[in-house]
């Protein structure tokens, strides 16, 4: 089939790279504007971008994937069907009804399970045990249309939102190639997700990243999982921002209050409502990322000391 890819991040070219390999062609792909990244904000290309383009392929770049000039372009090319990773954008009537088989998205959750914007996220959060990937046709409602294919994946108990997306990026690439064949050969026929099940997984904000100790350890231990590596888990000491690396369960470990801080000879551990957590690195503000005994030595804890 003739193909137009749209992906934006990193997770997205697995798949780009599989439909890339495969007998199928990928006449374009579509992807969001270049945009300030890293911490000279440089305007640099998305990864889709930079693969699509070593690759030789013509690269779109619309504001809004509803703007004129893109619709013209991709009426153009005359995709049979537009497979989409992570895009990142709307997409309207006036673009779904272009290709004749459709968009079909390959969405990180076992739908009807946590749609939208952060489904892996959320999946480690709530304490999920598995999760998975599922490809769908893409209608106007967030994440409802009609299921094509599904994959399994366990959340591991020390996955972080960056582990459990690498692994679902490759397999999801297979999964996604597996469903354009399937679409091209017509064996393959979509069916309505149900109605029971149905979660949202809405974007994770450095608010939301901020850890409260006075929650449970296994809570706390999961919502900085969930927030690495974006927006990236924080707290603060003397009223500066640090951020947190992966934390350990330490139970058995002497209770603390919320927040307190305690170095023993071989960790650093951190109270919570339950039992403590020994920490991982630190990002204190300003400085660079080490671990929690080298920041800790160049500390002297006073009784009024804590994260906060």
């Amino acid at each position: 089939m003739k193909l137009v890819f749209a992906g934006t991040p990193e997770t997205a070219v697995p798949s780009l790279d599989a439909l890339l390999a495969s007998g199928h062609e990928v006449a374009a792909v579509v992807t969001r504007p270049d945009a300030p990244a890293g911490r000279g904000r440089h305007v640099v290309a998305s990864p889709v971008a930079r693969r699509a383009e070593e690759a030789g392929v013509e690269v779109l770049r619309p504001a809004k994937a509803s703007d004129p000039e893109f619709l013209d372009r991709l009426r153009a090319i005359a995709p049979d069907c537009c497979p989409v990773v992570a895009y990142g954008a709307l997409l309207k009537p006036a673009a779904l009804e272009i290709p004749r088989h459709g968009w079909v998205n390959l969405h990180f959750s076992l739908l009807p399970a946590w749609r939208g914007a952060a489904p892996v996220q959320h999946a480690i959060l709530h304490g999920d045990d598995m999760t998975g990937a599922a490809t769908f046709e893409i209608e106007e409602g967030l994440d409802t249309g009609p299921v094509y294919g599904v994959l399994t994946e366990p959340i591991r108990p020390d996955d972080t939102t960056g582990d459990l997306l690498g692994r679902l990026a490759v397999a999801g690439a297979k999964l996604l190639l597996d469903t354009m064949d399937g679409i091209e050969a017509g064996v393959l026929e979509p069916r309505p997700q149900p109605d029971e099940g149905v979660s949202y997984a809405s974007k994770l904000t450095p608010e939301t990243a901020r850890v409260d100790w006075a929650k449970p350890a296994a809570h706390v231990h999961r919502l900085v999982r969930a927030c690495t590596p974006a927006p990236g888990p924080w707290t603060t000491f003397r009223d500066e921002r640090v951020k947190l690396g992966p934390l350990r369960l330490a139970v058995g470990a002497e209770r603390l209050d919320p927040g307190r801080l305690r170095a023993t000879r071989k960790e650093v551990l951190v109270g919570t409502a339950t039992h403590p957590l020994a920490l991982g690195e630190v990002q204190p503000q300003g400085k660079r990322r080490m671990a929690a005994a080298d920041w800790m030595r160049g500390l002297t804890l006073s009784e009024k000391d804590a994260f906060a």
